[in-house]
């Protein structure tokens, strides 16, 4: 982001010593610290750091939306266009959440009501806070939809979310934050989930919105491509600590602090390392694979068929990672969910070794499930939360004939391969981190000695330091079990590290396919040209001068 910010004789947001303490019995004695920085008039402020870093919390601290009982402030300063909010009354707080600053969160379908229309949860803050008429308040969401580039705000101000894509809802959720021109915008991981074509429209939109209307932004990720798009500065936080400072070029190209270095670092490059070319034998190979899903009927009107694969051929061999890249609903996690044979393919072959599973009875079907398994995107939510990390390790070996004894010892085993204790092994999900949990699931599934391993967007909610992490895991037991690997992502920077060969997926449809190397250096379809034109940060070298302040 080019350009001076004008302040406007002053910061929009003021943070001085901020400090919000934890409960009794935390790993530490506060969430956030002493925590000290300013967001000026027009001014995009992104706040980096790994999970646990008090960067959510500080967004909270402002916004006054600290859990009750749980967080609180105890000391510092919170100034809002030099009013200090820290303890006002909350009648008081509640007009300045609605009229002068607003927060966008990280997933709006959660935050969005299901069962209202998304013109009724856009006009809501209008009906709070204007004397607007019902009319009024109808033109003025109108207007902000049409500001936010929503397609055809006539229409989709009576639709309800889920009728929404995942852009759109964001853009309903922005719309929301922006109706009454706050001063102050907080976002917090608005664009994780996203596409790198939706993630790079918000981003436009974001820094649109600001230099617009003037508003100062606060900006919370943990993407450094993000950073490069849109940042103005950056506020480095670790531990409830802020431990640096300074200007996006600063940061992503000078940074001071070991722990900025280090997460420098970690921020994969889109320029993918040379690898050898893999003649093993094929582990997985499809041909012409096709899902068809079709709604609607004699009753219901008008048959609709979707195709969401369609002719999908790919082959992965042992020791080699092949990626599936593309937008939501280009069909990755479709050919990935028919693989495992989770849904039935409509037609096509999918040989795991000589065995066509496609057509595969389900009662058939048992043997093949030990020879594929998943690494799904949120370990938690595929975790039983109620069973010890052990005992879901040793599940699937104990079930397919393993003696428990032996499958204790595999699984500790496989915990020290994961970079984990295996004394951990009487442990539950929560007692562990999010990066942890996924090295649990990488265990799980190794424990079945699997042919083919599949992973649906593993590391995209993860930290840019334990995503290297587990990126670097995922390659190393690839390697150690020549195994074959099926990667599925929406980042292209990670697909660039990880990936021997991607297929490039549009519409059900595999448009384009090759060598990484080759396909990152000379794209030939235009929908591959357009995802990586719009890979954010895409023309900037993170680190650059590193090897100068180490």
């Amino acid at each position: 982001m080019q350009g001076a910010t004008d302040t406007g004789g002053g910061p929009i947001l003021e943070l001085d010593g901020l400090t919000v303490a934890l409960p009794k019995g935390g790993d530490r004695g506060n969430a956030i610290d002493g925590v000290s920085f300013s967001v000026g008039r027009g001014e995009i402020v992104c706040v980096v750091g790994e999970s646990g870093s008090g960067k959510s919390v500080t967004a909270q601290a402002v916004m006054g939306l600290l859990p009750k009982g749980q967080l609180a402030v105890t000391g510092g300063s919170i100034k809002l266009e030099g009013r200090e909010i820290a303890g006002i009354a909350q009648p008081e707080l509640r007009r300045l959440r609605g009229q002068r600053m607003s927060m966008i969160f990280q997933e709006p379908m959660t935050a969005l009501n299901p069962v209202e229309r998304v013109g009724e949860q856009i006009g809501e803050v209008l009906e709070i806070h204007t004397p607007l008429s019902a009319a009024e308040r109808r033109q003025k969401v109108l207007d902000i939809m049409a500001a936010v580039h929503l397609p055809d705000p006539a229409s989709m101000i009576d639709a309800f979310p889920h009728q929404l894509s995942g852009g759109q809802r964001q853009r309903v959720m922005i719309a929301a934050a922006l109706v009454l021109d706050p001063v102050l915008l907080i976002a917090d991981e608005p664009t994780t989930a996203l596409d790198v074509t939706t993630q790079a429209q918000i981003l436009k939109l974001v820094a649109e919105m600001q230099a617009r209307r003037g508003t100062g932004v606060l900006f919370i990720t943990h993407d450094f491509g993000v950073v490069a798009e849109i940042a103005h500065r950056v506020v480095v936080m670790q531990h409830g600590r802020v431990v640096e400072i300074g200007s996006r070029d600063e940061i992503i190209s000078r940074p001071r602090e070991p722990y900025t270095q280090m997460l420098i670092r970690s921020v994969p490059s889109l320029h993918p390392p040379d690898r050898k070319p893999n003649a093993s034998t094929v582990a997985l190979s499809t041909n012409k694979l096709c899902k068809t899903y079709s709604s609607g009927g004699f009753l219901a009107g008008k048959r609709r068929v979707v195709k969401a694969a369609a002719d999908v051929t790919i082959d992965v061999r042992r020791g080699e990672t092949v990626g599936i890249v593309g937008e939501s609903g280009s069909g990755k996690t479709t050919v990935a969910r028919c693989i495992a044979r989770l849904i039935h393919p409509t037609s096509g072959t999918i040989r795991i070794g000589d065995v066509d599973v496609a057509t595969l009875p389900e009662r058939r079907l048992r043997p093949h499930r030990k020879h594929v398994q998943i690494v799904f995107q949120d370990p938690y939510r595929s975790l039983n939360p109620r069973r010890t990390v052990g005992a879901s390790i040793i599940e699937g070996p104990v079930n397919f004939g393993l003696a428990t004894a032996d499958a204790i010892r595999r699984a500790r085993d496989l915990m020290q391969l994961v970079g984990l204790q295996p004394d951990a092994l009487d442990r539950f999900p929560h007692q562990f981190s999010g990066g942890q949990r996924q090295r649990i699931a990488i265990a799980r599934a190794l424990a079945m000695e699997p042919k083919l391993l599949i992973a649906d967007e593993a590391v995209s909610a993860l930290d840019v330091s334990v995503q290297a992490q587990v990126l670097a895991l995922l390659d190393d037991v690839r390697a150690r079990f020549d195994l074959a690997i099926l990667f599925i992502t929406h980042d292209l920077r990670v697909a660039a590290q990880i990936c021997d060969r991607i297929a490039v997926m549009q519409n059900g449809v595999v448009v384009e396919a090759g060598p990484t190397t080759e396909i990152f250096a000379a794209p030939k379809h235009p929908y591959t040209h357009a995802l990586f034109a719009a890979a954010p940060g895409r023309g900037v070298r993170f680190g650059d001068g590193l090897e100068a302040v180490s």
